[in-house]
């Protein structure tokens, strides 16, 4: 936390609700981002070329969960359980991603936002775990999302480790898609007993980025500290960046 509330960028997506078109957020995340000090700016898919220009008034990125990736992103033929794509958001996040990391902006990729940044940076997606991973645990729960459902197996030397204190932990689970090739400069720091990656993260010292395929924010309130670690490092991460290199 800081004297000087700083502000996160986080993306939503937009929806057809009540006839009207709409931004739409979940706000765990917003209660999560306000809990450890820090002000949540939502923000809709706009036009890529806005990337750079938001991430220079803001101080960190919260990359979200959502829709299904277009597989046309990363050069792929869709597979027949494809959902819920939204080419616009895709545009944008794909932008935020490329600019947050040639920005340096502190990021934490959740569920969607950590395959986002996946692409964005180079990689693939498996498409659909019940069907492309052989033995694969139930990882599409979306109504436990409050509980802890399965183990991850985290690395001992990585900031994940570091922040939660931890080597294996349990994990709420609401995706039925994951990492599979990794993009250049990300390092995988977590995988389901199933071997699906739950957690990669910059493998370098120049970008704080940290990302989670499960999601933390709804699991604030529980009695295990894990989740609320990562916010909190979170918190610290965009302290210290915006010390040395203020926010214009």
């Amino acid at each position: 936390m800081t004297d000087t509330p700083r502000i996160v960028a986080v993306t939503a997506t937009t929806e057809l609700l009540r006839g009207e078109p709409r931004v739409r957020l979940n706000q765990a995340y917003t209660d999560a981002l306000a809990s450890v000090g820090l002000i949540p700016l939502v923000v809709p898919p706009l036009a890529p070329a806005r990337a750079g220009d938001l991430l220079d008034r803001v101080d960190g990125l919260l990359l979200s969960g959502g829709e299904d990736v277009a597989p046309r992103r990363y050069d792929a033929s869709a597979h027949p359980a494809i959902q819920g794509v939204h080419d616009e958001r895709d545009a944008w996040e794909i932008a935020l991603a490329r600019a947050a990391r040639e920005h340096g902006t502190p990021t934490f990729a959740i569920c969607r936002g950590l395959q986002v940044l996946n692409v964005a940076l180079g990689g693939t997606l498996v498409q659909d775990i019940p069907s492309q991973v052989q033995g694969a645990l139930s990882h599409a729960e979306d109504a436990r999302r409050h509980e802890r459902l399965h183990d991850v197996q985290v690395e001992p030397d990585s900031t994940l480790a570091a922040i939660a204190g931890a080597t294996r932990f349990s994990v709420n689970t609401l995706h039925h898609q994951s990492l599979d090739r990794i993009a250049p400069g990300l390092r995988v720091t977590a995988r389901a007993d199933d071997g699906v990656v739950e957690a990669a993260e910059w493998a370098g010292d120049d970008w704080w980025m940290l990302g989670a395929q499960w999601h933390p924010e709804e699991l604030m309130d529980t009695p295990e500290p894990w989740d609320r670690a990562l916010f909190a490092a979170f918190a610290a991460a965009i302290s210290a960046a915006s010390a040395s290199a203020p926010r214009r």
